[in-house]
């Protein structure tokens, strides 16, 4: 749910004037140079023939910056509004290369290439939008020189054999499952897991009523569910992202959101309410020991780390419903 306050303030693409893309699009070379160069910077010692292209890199995105900047000021004149994409409801992050220190040249080639992709993606989108024709034809030029930049692994001056293909589009693949199902899937069983862990147990000690406690954990749930079902759809259209179909993409983390309330919620339907309670108490350890795997698993989070982050936090809220109910 607190993503939805996270989107607050954003505009959609789609409402975006041709001069705001353009905006847009010069601080996103802008930013994409930068961290180009901070990659050349950070494999410079140990990767100095790979630090050389990324240096090449950095300097193409500023070429491509200075033709679009060319062609703003030649159309809307000197005056460029700050528009970047923090700014742009469902438009693709980058990570600057201190959040993912230290760097490899494996890490650091796999963020490049998508970079790249994303970049492209952008480029088509913005070129279906614009009705100058001079902008259309920069936009398109830009997607191409994107889409066509030399593979990077050859631009590292690594052999690109068969199975190096095969790697790569299984890679495609599990990075699109990831986006499409398991990124929202986890959001929404975090957000169904802890957040419904407050109002559960606090009805469940204060009633001491098996019944109703079920009733709120069921409704809880729920609404729950359908709310971050709604919102992960709303907030992306996967368009600029790559994240995939809005639709798979909300009922992935609606359902998750859903089962994750119920998960401890369905316990209640037994009548004695402390063997209910000590059951949805133990579910509510498998739940969060499960959220601390896949994170672990899929998204690369130190197991250590995403364990104390999910079991800390769950604990507290349990701790803050059970508290409140014995208040009532």
């Amino acid at each position: 749910m607190l993503r939805r306050f996270f989107t607050l303030g954003k505009r959609d693409f789609s409402s975006l004037s041709e001069q705001e893309i353009l905006a847009l699009a010069i601080s996103s070379e802008e930013d994409d140079g930068r961290i180009y160069r901070a990659y050349a910077d950070g494999l410079r010692d140990q990767f100095p023939q790979s630090a050389k292209v990324f240096d090449e890199m950095g300097a193409e995105e500023n070429e491509h910056r200075q033709r679009l900047t060319d062609q703003y000021r030649a159309r809307f004149g000197d005056t460029i509004p700050l528009i970047r994409r923090e700014h742009v409801r469902g438009y693709y992050e980058r990570k600057p290369d201190w959040l993912v220190r230290p760097l490899g040249l494996d890490k650091v080639r796999a963020m490049a290439e998508e970079m790249e992709l994303q970049a492209y993606r952008f480029y088509i989108e913005a070129a279906k939008r614009a009705t100058d024709p001079g902008t259309r034809k920069l936009l398109e030029e830009l997607a191409v020189a994107e889409k066509g930049h030399e593979s990077l692994a050859h631009r590292l001056g690594l052999e690109h054999t068969p199975e190096d293909i095969r790697e790569d589009e299984r890679k495609t693949e599990r990075r699109q499952f990831i986006l499409t199902y398991v990124q929202p899937g986890l959001a929404g069983l975090m957000d169904g897991s802890v957040s419904t862990l407050a109002p559960i147990f606090a009805a469940a000690f204060a009633t001491q009523d098996t019944w109703q406690t079920f009733l709120v954990g069921l409704s809880a749930s729920v609404g729950a569910g359908i709310s971050m079902g709604f919102t992960e759809a709303a907030h992306d259209d996967g368009k600029l992202s790559g994240r995939g179909s809005p639709v798979k993409r909300g009922i992935a983390s609606g359902v998750m959101t859903a089962l994750g309330g119920l998960g401890h919620a369905l316990p209640y339907l037994i009548p004695h309410f402390w063997t209910a309670t000590a059951t949805a108490a133990a579910i509510v350890f498998f739940e969060l020991w499960a959220i601390a795997w896949i994170q672990n698993r899929y998204m690369e989070t130190p197991f250590l780390r995403a364990a104390f982050q999910v079991v800390l936090g769950g604990s507290l809220v349990f701790a803050a419903g059970v508290l409140i109910g014995n208040a009532g």
